[in-house]
């Protein structure tokens, strides 16, 4: 399959002609959402071929039960799935008596669908030829409103091409939905009630176990040739479905429309018991500002993120495409609104991978929402890990761990474990690390001071005790040491001493021990409270250091270098450069014992300890690692470009750093890994933010100053993006001819380049 069908545009996401085969992609590609819900871009009208129906709410999930082949003490019980809601942009069309199914039509011309970047739509349109020989020519729109974010809405046009045609509009609701992943084949979903009244539909249900309410409504509009027509509509309803039917008969060129206002209400916002009413008047609202008024509002919520998020790309039109759709995603999938909420790796695009949250967030998503937002929205996704520190313990304790040292999930929606593959449960442990090092991060950058006393130190002091506690003496190494884990390379499962982890390890205690120094030093009040909250002790931090000043790390004398773990060098060393190109991607060709018994690293490892911690080594330990690890790193995961991308660009190597951001810009608009049709890769859109703004803009954060060291690929005229440092919007533009830093918002502002001290507002 082709996926180069994407059309360049610097706007827009557009498909142009009609493809069976490309289906499930595009539902994933042209995905819309507002934050607290969204939906695949599944057809209004029914299609009976390949499809992937998907709508979800944000925070709504079940508990699945695990399915594994035999137990081990401390798996997770469940695995969170993110819900398949039920079902409210269908819209049944008939014409002349036949149902309107693009899979079943004589002929399909003129096909286009459009995701509206710029101001926050979807479009589709298509002139369609009937078995019973009308000829028909459709347009939708379909928006999820930013502002009000329980709100959907679609305008749905059918014109008559060839004589007269009789149109029957039959919007429903159908919550008779299921998961495509679910393990025991499970009914997620209690149906409550189905309700009309007047035009209005109401179903009311409930998920099962986690009796989430919600609360799914529609009311529809029918127009003919822009004049509302008022007869009432004829009411079909079952035990799961309602729907009413519209009819309306057309001369040749004329036209019918129906619009349909829709979305959820849900028991995360409301009482249960104000489901209903609260739809009711969202509903009113809705009506009111009637759907050119939507559009309108839509577009201006759009304007004011893009103001700040954007990022311009002068002279490489896919590359500015790609951007664009990373930072539309990011922004359909997380607003910043709710510290109840994260940013799941699908967003809402499907279902695979379950839960909300993976380490994804404070390794690669903070810094996005740091300086394209303000500092709350990055202090939110802070909060949502304090708040879950006291199922980190328990998640800790319930494989052995004591003294209340804290393992946070790797996959979780209520700071609960949710993840079922023992190598990521048990061994990928250097997610804790992430966790206090975005901690450390948006101090950096923000400058907030307050976080830690307030909140982070307590997860700091879990985080550390888990380190503590993780690591074992070895008498043969005269070192601390840390067995059986699972690094960032997921494709070396059960290894010891994974360099990143040992290193972070080691980073994380050391931090701990510093805030708690900190505290005790500058806000006694604060330090007293935490410690009567963990009953922290001198001694304790003393055994906490003990452990981190002895840590051990593999090293080859040979090669100058960190090994990425024991025994790496124990392996054929052949590079990817070298592999058939046939065998690609390993992870679709190859067994699993296979790849676990290769030297190929699935994404940054030892190389994200460098991106992390990237001041504690030279540039040219950097050099030498990237050259030894990067040759057999196969980048199969989404979040590999990136990194690499920003190392490319540290180094100088400009088309390499070009080739990185490419890949990671366009991994889902040029499928990559041939696997879109599952959903987009939402966490890793935060990395190619990164790769312009830290890689070729060189953004770093020095002694409380923001420091830059502008690069430019070769294939690029210029390129700008803005960041909100510390209340202060800077505008930076990178050109051939030179570079600009002007402040948008804010005090003087002085910032380094290139090592020298520039004014925010002189151009160099």
């Amino acid at each position: 399959m082709n996926q180069e069908y994407i059309k360049p545009n610097p706007w827009s996401i557009i498909e142009e002609g009609f493809d069976k085969e490309l289906v499930k992609s595009s539902e994933s590609l042209f995905s819309i959402g507002n934050g607290a819900m969204g939906q695949r871009a599944n057809f209004e009208e029914d299609y009976s071929g390949p499809t992937f129906q998907g709508s979800y709410i944000a925070g709504v999930y079940y508990p699945d039960k695990t399915r594994v082949g035999w137990w081990k003490n401390g798996y997770p019980e469940y695995f969170a799935k993110v819900l398949n809601a039920p079902n409210w942009i269908g819209i049944r069309v008939e014409v002349n008596g036949e149902n309107l199914d693009l899979n079943h039509c004589a002929e399909v011309n003129n096909f286009r669908r459009e995701l509206n970047m710029k101001e926050g739509y979807y479009q589709r349109s298509f002139e369609a030829t009937l078995q019973n020989g009308t000829k028909v020519a459709v347009e939708s729109t379909r928006i999820l409103h930013l502002d009000e974010d329980e709100l959907g809405v679609i305008q749905y046009s059918v014109k008559a091409l060839n004589g007269t045609a009789n149109i029957k509009f039959s919007p429903y609701l159908d919550a008779g939905i299921t998961n495509e992943d679910s393990n025991w084949d499970d009914k997620f979903w209690d149906i409550k009630s189905v309700n009309v009244e007047g035009e209005a539909a109401f179903i009311r249900s409930n998920t099962m176990k986690t009796d989430f309410g919600v609360c799914t409504y529609m009311r529809s509009r029918v127009f003919k040739n822009d004049n509302a027509l008022t007869e009432a509509p004829e009411i079909n309803s079952d035990d799961k479905t309602v729907s009413f039917d519209y009819s309306v008969s057309l001369a040749e060129s004329e036209t019918a429309t129906i619009e349909k206002y829709a979305g959820y209400t849900v028991s995360l916002n409301h009482a249960e018991e104000d489901l209903i009413t609260a739809a009711q008047q969202v509903l009113g609202r809705g009506l009111n500002s009637g759907f050119d008024g939507l559009k309108a509002s839509q577009a201006k919520a759009w304007e004011d993120i893009w103001y700040m998020a954007d990022i311009d790309i002068e002279g490489d039109v896919q590359a500015q495409q790609g951007i664009r759709f990373n930072i539309f995603q990011l922004n359909q999938t997380y607003l910043g609104k709710d510290a109840r909420l994260n940013i799941g790796p699908k967003g809402f695009t499907g279902e695979k991978y379950g839960g909300s949250t993976y380490w994804d967030t404070e390794a690669y998503c903070i810094p996005f929402y740091m300086a394209t937002k303000n500092q709350e929205v990055a202090r939110n996704l802070l909060v949502y890990r304090h708040n879950h520190l006291q199922k980190a313990i328990e998640n800790a304790e319930k494989l052995g761990f004591s003294n209340g040292a804290a393992l946070y999930p790797m996959v979780t929606m209520n700071g609960e474990e949710c993840h079922n593959e023992w190598e990521i449960t048990f061994e990928e442990i250097h997610r804790n690390g992430a966790i206090a090092f975005a901690i450390y991060n948006y101090e950096r950058f923000t400058g907030d001071s307050s976080y830690v006393p307030e909140k982070g130190l307590e997860v700091l002091i879990g985080i550390a005790r888990f380190w503590h506690q993780r690591a074992t003496f070895s008498k043969d190494k005269n070192r601390y040491v840390i067995l059986g884990v699972t690094g960032p390379n997921e494709y070396e499962n059960n290894v010891n001493n994974n360099w990143y982890t040992n290193y972070t390890a080691q980073w994380c205690i050391r931090y701990a021990t510093e805030q708690v120094k900190k505290v005790k030093d500058s806000l006694p009040a604060d330090y007293d409270r935490i410690m009567a909250l963990t009953q922290l002790t001198d001694a304790e931090v003393a055994s906490w250091n003990e452990v981190a000043d002895q840590m051990y790390f593999p090293y080859s004398e040979e090669h100058g270098i960190f090994l990425q773990q024991d025994g790496f060098l124990d392996k054929e060393l052949v590079k990817v450069s070298d592999l058939d190109k046939s065998q690609r991607p390993i992870n679709q060709h190859w067994s699993w014992d296979r790849i676990l018994r290769s030297p190929y690293i699935k994404q940054a490892d030892t190389l994200q300890g460098f991106y992390f911690f990237e001041d504690h080594f030279s540039d040219e330990e950097l050099e030498k690692h990237f050259d030894f690890y990067e040759p057999f790193t196969v980048h199969e995961s989404s979040l590999s470009p990136c990194v690499h991308s920003i190392q490319a660009a540290k180094l100088g190597r400009m088309e390499q750093a070009y080739t990185f951001y490419l890949r990671t810009s366009r991994l889902d608009l040029d499928d990559y890994n041939k696997e879109v049709e599952e959903g987009c890769h939402i966490t890793s859109m935060a990395g190619t933010w990164m790769s312009i703004v830290e890689g070729f803009g060189g953004m770093r954060i020095k002694d409380d100053t923001l420091h830059f060291s502008p690069r430019i690929p070769e294939q690029w005229d210029a390129y700008s993006f803005k960041v909100n440092f510390r209340n202060q919007i800077l505008k930076v533009t990178v050109s051939k001819e030179g570079n600009s830093f002007v402040l948008d918002k804010g005090n003087d502002l002085e910032i380094i380049v290139n090592g020298q001290k520039v004014s925010a507002s002189s151009v160099s």
